[in-house]
């Protein structure tokens, strides 16, 4: 998969792009990742990438032109892609757009945008789709970018070591992952559940269910309604105590 940033601040993408899973995936072939300098684009001797805004009012938007001229480009230099514009005013990104990116792209060009945005004639022109990470403002689109990267190449076959990471992941059906422990046995007084290690995976399975759901009843309610439980999770759920769970689940495919 291949990623093309668009930004006025590409060293901002060095570190982060460069350690861990996304280092590897890179070396491994499995993702290619490149930063382009919006200012490389300007017209004007004084490069010159935003200007006052036509109507008056704070701060500066990013003109047209060298965003345009980038746009042209990267699609030049790899025909196709998919313009992404990061902005507030996006749908929020989420596991499933992750997913939906992660399997139905393969070229995805990142807008970053600065100051008050960018200006319209981009966005309705040039830009296919508009994401937001979040109900909050940050000074640009490059750290929205490396969120959506990050959760986006995980995705990808081969870049995780053990292929039922991602499935197990929080989010990935809808609710909070299980608690997890590892060695030491005991710590600060406190011992890992015997269960875990049994070595009966049916009753592990069923720990770990009933535990992610008791986790996601008590800080996250609301995401059980993404969750649809089997015939057999349900009896479990009930033999815990967590009719409440299914409830909720059902009240969202009712709705």
């Amino acid at each position: 998969m291949r990623f093309d940033v668009l930004t006025i601040f590409p060293d901002l993408l060095e570190s982060p792009l460069h350690e861990g899973i996304i280092r590897r995936a890179i070396q491994d072939g499995h993702v290619e990742i490149n930063a382009h300098n919006i200012r490389d684009y300007a017209v004007d001797k004084h490069a010159m990438i935003d200007d006052r805004p036509f109507g008056g009012g704070e701060g500066m938007v990013m003109k047209p032109e060298p965003i345009a001229a980038a746009l042209a480009q990267v699609e030049k230099l790899k025909q196709g892609g998919k313009v992404i514009f990061l902005s507030p005013q996006g749908r929020q990104f989420d596991q499933a757009m992750a997913e939906r990116l992660a399997t139905e792209e393969e070229h995805l060009i990142l807008l970053c945008g600065r100051y008050e945005g960018i200006d319209e004639r981009i966005r309705t022109n040039l830009v296919h789709e508009e994401i937001s990470i979040g109900d909050f403002i940050l000074t640009g689109g490059e750290l929205a970018a490396m969120v959506m990267m990050d959760a986006i190449i995980r995705l990808l076959p081969g870049v995780l070591g053990h292929p039922d990471s991602a499935s197990q992941d929080t989010f990935s059906r809808g609710g909070l992952k299980y608690p997890q422990y590892t060695r030491p046995r005991s710590f600060s007084g406190q011992d890992v559940p015997e269960v875990l290690l049994s070595g009966d995976h049916n009753a592990i399975e069923e720990f770990r269910l009933v535990a992610g759901v008791r986790q996601t009843l008590e800080r996250r309610p609301d995401l059980l309604g993404k969750v649809c439980f089997t015939k057999k999770e349900k009896k479990v759920l009930r033999q815990h105590g967590l009719e409440q769970a299914i409830e909720l689940a059902n009240q969202a495919i009712d709705g």
